[in-house]
């Protein structure tokens, strides 16, 4: 599966992406791929191989670029140890709505120009923390943006004016959401909240929850849910088929 190292130019400097594409030639589609607030690690990069195998040119970014070479976590033990969570919320929060559209613009700019990528409209999908920024983006730069996903997202409803439920109105992507049980990040009530939200505003979406916990969508997560995740790739590749062509 090809896969190039590169870097794309931002307002804040220069942001570290790997770009995953299917054997073959091209062009294809665009879809950016937000990890998990543990960041880019070789789990998301085999994810984005799985992704590009259905046809799709796949960009993962450093979202974290800001902190430098910033050393990785431990997804087994980041939220138990005090240090690591305080490094992980400090890094998290400097990931603000504003951030993530413009670099979102940048990654979009970069694929558009790319020979292996076809269009000016993307997808977008994301997990945890890349969850909302997948529909972040979708509210804040929706010219670029035709499909969002979102998997054990949190931080969907929140009181924030940027919340994504309150950017419904401005979407022209379609949504999918594809929550976890017992979530306290993106609860049952939140699912109601935000699919009303996007009805309200006309947007063709699907909210629905998993059988699994916050995380079963990604391999070195503890809550990784084999027949979850799988679930959520047949769900990757219909969506993105219908949105993206």
């Amino acid at each position: 599966m090809p896969r190039i190292t590169d870097s794309v130019t931002t307002a804040d400097g220069s942001c570290p992406v790997s770009l995953h594409t299917p054997d073959g030639d091209g062009p294809w589609p665009g879809i950016v791929m937000y990890p998990d607030a543990g960041g880019v690690r070789p789990t998301f990069r085999a994810m984005a191989d799985k992704l590009a195998e259905h046809g799709y040119a796949v960009l993962v970014p450093d979202v974290y670029y800001r902190d430098g070479d910033w050393a990785p976590f431990s997804m087994a033990t980041v939220f138990d140890d005090e240090a690591e969570r305080t490094r992980l919320f400090a890094m998290m929060g400097k990931v603000t709505p504003d951030v993530m559209a413009a670099d979102a613009a940048a990654f979009f700019d970069y694929l558009a120009a790319r020979p292996e990528v076809r269009g000016d409209a993307f997808g977008t999908t994301g997990y945890c923390m890349g969850g909302r920024t997948s529909l972040t983006v979708a509210g804040l730069v929706p010219e670029r943006v035709a499909a969002a996903m979102s998997f054990h997202g949190g931080g969907l409803v929140t009181d924030e004016p940027n919340s994504p439920h309150h950017l419904a109105d401005r979407m022209r992507a379609a949504v999918y959401v594809g929550a976890a049980k017992n979530d306290r990040s993106f609860t049952v009530d939140d699912g109601e909240a935000l699919d009303k939200a996007l009805t309200a505003a006309g947007i063709e979406h699907t909210v629905e929850f998993y059988d699994a916990f916050h995380g079963f969508a990604v391999p070195d997560n503890g809550p990784y849910d084999e027949p979850a995740a799988r679930r959520h790739w047949e769900a990757m590749q219909s969506f993105f088929g219908a949105h993206l062509g």
